[in-house]
């Protein structure tokens, strides 16, 4: 695959007639890259560098899927004596029904199975975050994406996705194809590395939102992440 230009083939999660059990185990899998490449610890990066020395805040994820980054930054905020209020939000059912399964979020998270774009918040959160999430939307839904985050935050948002990268899509290719026992995963997983940006790409995007005020870093492995933050 040429990764100098993005790809737009649609990965297979983004279609409507998966079984529920297909979708359980690709959020299950997920979760593991998440844990094991440090995906995670980008997450955590991105809420600490916007919470700041706050010990109350509230948090949205756009594309929550199983809720994995919502348990890994609560987790995170408890260690830190850090109230958080959690709002998960996906346009899958499936997803937001497996995501409710997690115990451990439950006195923490609202879920919300819906279009990000459709949901109007009586309280904004402080911070809205999307993680793994960007890289399904062409530029022009994107530069609308972050106008509706910036619009519906209070403090700021923050963004960990992929960079496009030949020896990420080839390293994620050959380890799901050994040990993922999911062909959503086994699909998905390289297709989402062609889909992903460079740093050039995101500064565009951006700009065409009308945003200015961004911080983007590369993070390992072979992600971005962005962060912007009210003045």
């Amino acid at each position: 695959m040429n990764l100098k230009l993005r790809s737009y083939k649609k990965e297979l999660l983004d279609n409507d007639d998966i079984p529920f059990e297909d979708i359980k185990r690709n959020m299950q899998e997920l979760n593991f890259i998440n844990t094991w490449l440090g995906g995670h610890q980008i997450t955590i990066k991105g809420l600490q560098q916007l919470a700041g020395n706050l010990k109350e805040i509230s948090v949205c994820e756009i594309g929550c899927g199983g809720g994995d980054n919502l348990t890994a930054i609560t987790k995170w905020c408890n260690k830190k004596n850090i109230q958080i209020k959690c709002t998960g939000i996906d346009i899958k059912e499936e997803c937001i029904e497996f995501a409710k399964q997690n115990i451990f979020l439950k006195p923490y998270t609202e879920w919300i199975a819906s279009d990000y774009s459709k949901v109007h918040f009586e309280h904004k959160p402080d911070v809205i975050f999307s993680s793994l999430f960007c890289h399904h939307f062409t530029e022009e839904q994107l530069a609308a994406q972050l106008q509706w985050m910036k619009e519906n935050c209070t403090i700021g948002f923050f963004i960990n996705d992929l960079q496009r990268n030949t020896i990420a899509y080839h390293s994620i290719s050959m380890l799901t194809k050994i040990f993922s026992s999911s062909y959503l995963v086994k699909n998905d997983a390289p297709l989402s590395v062609a889909r992903g940006f460079h740093k050039n790409e995101w500064r565009k995007i951006f700009f065409h939102a009308g945003i200015e005020q961004l911080n983007i870093n590369w993070q390992w492995a072979f992600r971005h992440l962005i962060i912007y933050k009210k003045t």
